[in-house]
């Protein structure tokens, strides 16, 4: 019976030993992955600095009124606000700024065109309504564009890390639950 229950213990602790050292791994590469993708984002972000802006005007442009080759399928809403002393144009987020340079923001849904307009009254209207808002501008002084939301800001770094730190931990509290049950078995065995 006792040695049964020393294999069956044995087992047990490989199988922890397993799991735990499985979780450290998984952290390490969720580590890897994050450092490759969302940190050099965070660090290439220039709009850290956050502003109140003050909305000057806002307007929807349909798909003819629009310069440039590009031009979108769906309506557009350009957003003026006065941030940081200066006239500056308003960019839902980084990826808004990249995508369309004559939109303040674009609408979620483009397959239906009514409800892209929607939304954009929607959007227009909440503007409309709150006239002050914090938004985020860049540090450097010939900048006259600010965003309304930041996608890689450190709360979202923060958020992205919290599961890897949690696999980490957690493994590593494994690991070091069976060493110490291993020792433990070990005093006890000698006495």
């Amino acid at each position: 019976m006792g040695k049964k229950l020393v294999m069956a213990q044995k087992r047990g602790e490989t199988r922890a030993l397993c799991l735990g050292v499985a979780m450290v791994m998984c952290a390490v590469i969720a580590y890897y992955i994050l450092g490759t993708t969302m940190l050099p984002l965070y660090q290439k972000s220039v709009w850290t600095q956050k502003s109140t802006c003050h909305l000057i005007e806002t307007n929807i442009k349909e798909q003819e009124e629009l310069e440039g080759k590009k031009v979108p399928q769906y309506p557009c809403l350009w957003v003026n606000v006065s941030a940081v002393g200066r006239w500056a144009v308003l960019y839902h987020t980084e990826d808004t700024r990249d995508q369309n340079q004559q939109c303040s923001y674009i609408p979620g849904s483009l397959e239906n065109y009514q409800a892209a307009w929607a939304d954009v009254e929607k959007v227009r209207a909440k503007f409309h309504e709150i006239q002050t808002f914090y938004c985020f501008s860049a540090t450097r002084e010939n900048e006259t564009t600010v965003l309304y939301q930041r996608l890689y800001g450190p709360r979202t770094l923060l958020f992205s890390l919290f599961w890897p730190t949690f696999l980490l931990t957690g493994g590593l509290l494994i690991i070091a639950m069976v060493k110490i049950n291993q020792s433990l078995s070990i005093l006890a065995a000698q006495k």
